[in-house]
C-alpha cells in the first residue's frame, strides 16, 4: 500500500512537474507612449484564454528613437530574452535588412493573403518587405489638427483650412484672451521623430516630396516651404518660444492644460484630453484634418505600431500565437474603447461602442487611409536624422533656410544616388 501510495505521489508530481515545464512565458516590449497599462490588460485577458502562456510587459523609451535605440543594443547582441516587440511604421524595412524580425509567411501560411487584405492597406504594406510579412499590424495613426472648439466659437472663428487662416485666427485669439502662457500653435520642435513630420506636412501639402523618381528633391522651391511656412509662425508670436524643445508628449500635456489653441498630434491625444482627472479641455476639444497652403492638399504622416516577433525569440511558434491574437479587430477594439487608438481595421471604425467613445473616429478612417508615409528605406535612420536635426535647427534658430537645407541634401545625397 505504501508502495502503491509513492508511486501515485510519485506520478502527481512528475506531472505537476511537466505542467509547470509546459508553461510558456512570453516577455513583450512597448514604448512608454503605446499605453503599457492598456496592454498589461490585454495580456491579462491572453492568459485567461491561454493558461500554459505567462506575458511580462517590458516598458521601455519614451520616444520612437529612445525605443529603437534599446533594441537595437538588445538584438544587436541577439539576445533572446525579448519575443515580441512594438515597432514604429518606419522601422520594418530597417528591421527585414538587419534579420531582427521573424518573417510571419510559414506561420500564416496558406491564410497569408486573407490575413493582409484585412487590414488598411497602408499598414498591409508597410509591413511587407521584399514580399515577406516582416510585422502585423497592431494600430493604426496619423497626425490630426486638434483645436479648441469653445474659444473659436467664442471669437466667431471657422475651424482652419489654410496655415495662414490658422496664424490669422490664433493671433486674434491670444490678442483678445491676453494670456501670456496661451500658445497659438504647437507641433513637435525637438530633434526627435515626430519633427520628421513637421517638416514632410508642409512638403506634402506643397505639392512635393523629398525624392522624386528615387532621386533626391531638395533643390525645388517648395522644399523650402515648411520652414518658411514655421518662420512666418515664429515671427507672428503663434509657436511658442521654446519650440525647439517640444516632444510629442509635450504637445498634449499643454493642449490638456488649456495653454494651446491649435495642435499638430497623434490619434492618442484625444484620450488623454478626454478622459484624465487632471483634463482642463474636456468637451472643448475638436480634431480636423491638417491645414495646408491655399489651393494645396490636406496632407499628414501615417504612424501607428507594428507587431514583430524577435528573430532570436525561443517561443516564436507561441510568440507568433500571441502576436496574431494582438492583431485582431476584437483586440483592436478594445484598445480603441481604452485608450482612443486607431484602428487598423477599416470595420472597426463603424462599430457602435468604438464611435460612442470616440466620435471623431466617423472622420478619421479617410484621413488615415490616405496618410503618406515617410521615406522607405533600410536607411531610414540616417533620413530622419537629418531632417528632424536640421528643422531642429532652424526652429531653434542656430540655422537658416539655406543652410539648414544644404546640410540635408548632403546627408542624403549618399542614400539616394
Amino acid at each position: 500500500m505504501n508502495a502503491l501510495r509513492l508511486l501515485v505521489l510519485g506520478s502527481l508530481a512528475l506531472g505537476f512537474a511537466a505542467a509547470a515545464s509546459a508553461q510558456t512565458t512570453l516577455r513583450i516590449f512597448t514604448g512608454g507612449q503605446q499605453r503599457p497599462d492598456v496592454m498589461r490588460k490585454i495580456a491579462d485577458e491572453y492568459q485567461k484564454k491561454n493558461p500554459n502562456v505567462k506575458v511580462e510587459v517590458e516598458v521601455g523609451g519614451a520616444t520612437s528613437e529612445a525605443q529603437q535605440q534599446y533594441l537595437n543594443t538588445v538584438l544587436a547582441s541577439k539576445d533572446s530574452s525579448l519575443d515580441v516587440m512594438l515597432i514604429d511604421v518606419i522601422r520594418p524595412a530597417q528591421w527585414a535588412a538587419a534579420g531582427w524580425a521573424e518573417p510571419l509567411d510559414s506561420y500564416l501560411g496558406a491564410d497569408k493573403a486573407k490575413v493582409m487584405s484585412q487590414y488598411i492597406k497602408a499598414y498591409a504594406d508597410a509591413d511587407q518587405v521584399n514580399g515577406k510579412v516582416i510585422a502585423l499590424p497592431y494600430f493604426a495613426d496619423a497626425q490630426f489638427l486638434y483645436y479648441r472648439k469653445d474659444l473659436l466659437e467664442k471669437y466667431k472663428r471657422a475651424v482652419p483650412k489654410t496655415w495662414d487662416d490658422l496664424m490669422e485666427t490664433a493671433q486674434v485669439i491670444m490678442k483678445g484672451e491676453n494670456n501670456p502662457q496661451l500658445q497659438g500653435f504647437s507641433t513637435a520642435g525637438s530633434p526627435i521623430e515626430g519633427t520628421v513630420c513637421t517638416y514632410l506636412v508642409p512638403l506634402w501639402g506643397a505639392g512635393s516630396d523629398i525624392t522624386r523618381d528615387g532621386k533626391l528633391n531638395l533643390d525645388s522651391p517648395q522644399a523650402r516651404e515648411p520652414f518658411q511656412l514655421m518662420g512666418r509662425l515664429k515671427a507672428a508670436g503663434v509657436l511658442p518660444k521654446n519650440i525647439g524643445e517640444i516632444a510629442t508628449d509635450r504637445i498634449r500635456i499643454d493642449f490638456q492644460s488649456g495653454n494651446v489653441i491649435f495642435g499638430q498630434s497623434w490619434g492618442y491625444v484625444w484620450n488623454r484630453l478626454e478622459s484624465d482627472a487632471d483634463s482642463k479641455v474636456k468637451g472643448k476639444v475638436g480634431v480636423t484634418t491638417l491645414p495646408s497652403d491655399k489651393g494645396g492638399k490636406s496632407a499628414t504622416c501615417i504612424g501607428g505600431w507594428q507587431l514583430a516577433v524577435s528573430a532570436y525569440s525561443k517561443n516564436k511558434i507561441e510568440a507568433v500565437k500571441f502576436t496574431r491574437w494582438l492583431s485582431t479587430p476584437e483586440v483592436s477594439k478594445t484598445m480603441a474603447l481604452l485608450a482612443s487608438h486607431l484602428p487598423v481595421f477599416p470595420s472597426v471604425y463603424k462599430d457602435a461602442d468604438v464611435l460612442k467613445a470616440n466620435p471623431w473616429f466617423a472622420e478619421a478612417l479617410p484621413v488615415v487611409e490616405t496618410a503618406r508615409s515617410r521615406p522607405v528605406t533600410p536607411r531610414y535612420t540616417e533620413v530622419s536624422d537629418a531632417i528632424r536635426s536640421n528643422m531642429n535647427a532652424y526652429l531653434s534658430g542656430t540655422k537658416t533656410t539655406d543652410s539648414a537645407l544644404s546640410d540635408m541634401k548632403s546627408r542624403l545625397a549618399p542614400v539616394y544616388r
